[in-house]
């Protein structure tokens, strides 16, 4: 019997920028990487720089696409974009303090933080509309690139809900259970465009010793005080 081949992905969020090191909404606003999200970009080059990749995607973003040409380099190649993979549009809260956004938009925050899948602030998108325009990209790699090893470079609420969907979980609770560090690794492993198995998640050993702890940057479910 004859097995179909594995396609390899490694989905990596973007390296730090100044607007995350201060827990701003960021999806929609283009801030360049810091110069700790260059090194950790440079970090994860070199872990990557013998694997076989064939190819490196990534969203329009500066930061995204500056991460995915750092990583692209010790394989010759130059990212490819994709409007899918762009981080989460924030609409009004764009370029905010979390805490200032929970201040000035209580009501709006609520509804967000108990169900960010279906609920957007205004002018920004609910999970659901980016599940809608990422997971047809992830196909499309999957497609054109059957047994190789290909980069990925999104953000960290597209690629929580790319990992939530294509494991078949309750996306709903992103933000509650998954996390994802600047220039983190995950690696999804692929039978076809729907069969995927998780291989590595969030793993950041190639910048730091230890994975960082949760904090009040995953959800208010996290923070509540235990009853």
């Amino acid at each position: 019997m004859t097995h179909p081949p594995t396609t390899r992905l490694y989905l990596v969020r973007h390296g730090a920028t100044q607007l995350s090191a201060e827990d701003r909404f960021a999806g929609a606003i283009n801030p360049q990487l810091s110069a700790e999200g260059v090194h950790q970009a440079k970090k994860l080059a070199e872990r990557l720089a013998d694997d076989a990749v064939t190819a490196v995607y990534c969203s329009p973003m500066v930061r995204t696409v500056q991460t995915a040409s750092i990583l692209a380099i010790p394989h010759g190649l130059t990212p490819i974009l994709r409007d899918g993979l762009r981080e989460i549009d924030h609409g009004h809260w764009e370029g905010l303090r979390r805490a200032d956004v929970e201040t000035q938009f209580p009501v709006e925050y609520a509804a967000w933080n108990e169900d960010p899948f279906a609920f957007a602030p205004e002018g920004g998108e609910a999970g659901v509309n980016v599940i809608a325009r990422a997971l047809p990209v992830i196909r499309e790699i999957v497609l054109q690139h059957r047994g190789e090893n290909v980069l990925v470079v999104s953000h960290k609420a597209t690629l929580r809900l790319l990992i939530s969907s294509l494991l078949g979980f309750d996306a709903r609770g992103y933000r509650d259970r998954l996390d994802q560090s600047p220039a983190c690794l995950n690696i999804l492993d692929f039978k076809d465009p729907v069969r995927a198995r998780l291989m590595l998640f969030n793993d950041v050993s190639h910048y730091v010793d230890q994975p960082r702890r949760s904090s009040e940057q995953l959800s208010k479910w996290w923070d509540s005080p235990t009853r």
